[in-house]
């Protein structure tokens, strides 16, 4: 999907409206919301808001609902948890590709469920802090309204904090799940150990303090993306642009095309991966029971050392790994298709080994 097909959808379906201070607690109702897909009607086959407070009877400090849209026909269900404060536009690219995807008949290969995490977009903002283990609770609540139920039946990736919420996922149902990528993630540990690298650190305390969102698009660029990738031109653009170029338009048609995230959300969701901690022994658990497991990391990685990866890797005997040079933490943004690739591999792989264990 292009920046000018996503910039035509937010045009046309009108642009979100601000948050409330009452919405940002309470749960956001489908009158609150039209429910415009941002991406493509087309691929959009159900769209709406999970009421995950009622359905798992939580407390009503912690009321709120997950915005979900569900895209393609195919029988692999695959489904994307986005990271830090992103929503789940954040997707656009692998959706895109996903939903289309056809068999060597013809017929649709996927299935693919994004939504927006707990404290961004237009999920509801329940009172903090959050932590990992609450939002994989909200993904299988949602997982359950919208039938995704069974054994092997879901193949789950994470970016970011969306692999920390991943982990927590394969720790409390690793039977549900056939395959499992973990990209640009960490496993945690004590709080002091869990703080992004200077410059990140840096970066997130200084978009906190910031208001208007299309000054914050130059400097969340330049947090997620490799320097030297972002002055190259970018391929197959039709204006000679710079990749900077291309992505400063596309996050600025993203931002607008979602409501403003309110504070609350941010800090909770910061806390969240601040307080990660999945031990080696959970780890060795979800390797040995999940089929198919891959780890994906950049060497330019300003909010998540690439050494976690290693980390993790030590604790998961058997997972496959992928180390891409001169990439950031947008991995599904900035390799797109091999981002892609690494899923539909993923996938593949994963229900081979599920139907050889069936055997």
């Amino acid at each position: 999907m292009s920046s000018n097909d996503l910039r035509h959808r937010a045009t046309a379906n009108g642009a979100a409206a601000p948050l409330s201070s009452k919405d940002s607690t309470l749960d956001i109702s489908a009158q609150d919301l039209d429910l415009p897909t941002l991406l493509d009607p087309a691929s959009c086959t159900r769209k709406g808001l999970c009421p995950v407070t009622a359905l798992r009877g939580a407390q009503p400090s912690e009321s709120h609902s997950l915005y979900y849209e569900l895209h393609g026909r195919g029988p692999e269900r695959v489904v994307l948890i986005m990271g830090l404060n992103g929503s789940f536009l954040g997707w656009m690219h692998q959706v895109h590709h996903l939903a289309r995807a056809v068999d060597e008949v013809g017929q649709p290969k996927y299935s693919v469920l994004v939504f927006d995490n707990r404290g961004v977009g237009n999920s509801g903002a329940p009172r903090g802090p959050y932590s990992t283990s609450k939002m994989a609770e909200d993904v299988l609540v949602l997982l359950d309204s919208v039938g995704w139920e069974g054994p092997r039946g879901v193949h789950v990736v994470g970016v970011s904090l969306g692999g920390m919420i991943a982990q927590e996922l394969a720790w409390r149902t690793p039977e549900r799940i056939a395959s499992l990528v973990l990209a640009v993630t960490t496993a945690g540990g004590p709080v002091w150990t869990n703080f992004p690298p200077w410059y990140g650190m840096y970066t997130l305390t200084r978009l906190l303090l910031m208001s208007d969102r299309a000054k914050k698009v130059p400097v969340i660029v330049e947090m997620l993306f490799a320097k030297e990738w972002l002055n190259a031109l970018a391929e197959d653009d039709e204006k000679g642009r710079t990749n900077r170029e291309v992505q400063h338009e596309e996050f600025l048609t993203r931002m607008l095309a979602t409501r403003t995230q309110p504070a609350l959300g941010a800090l909770s969701q910061m806390v969240a991966g601040l307080t990660h901690n999945v031990q080696p022994a959970r780890l060795r658990t979800i390797a040995s029971s999940i089929p198919y497991i891959v780890l994906v990391t950049g060497d330019e990685d300003h909010l998540v050392e690439p050494t976690n990866t290693d980390r993790l890797v030590r604790c998961m005997p058997g997972v496959e790994v992928l180390k891409w040079q001169q990439t950031g933490h947008a991995v599904q943004l900035q390799r797109v298709r091999e981002f892609c690739s690494v899923i539909e591999k993923a996938v593949k792989e994963g229900r081979a080994r599920c139907a050889e264990g069936a055997r």
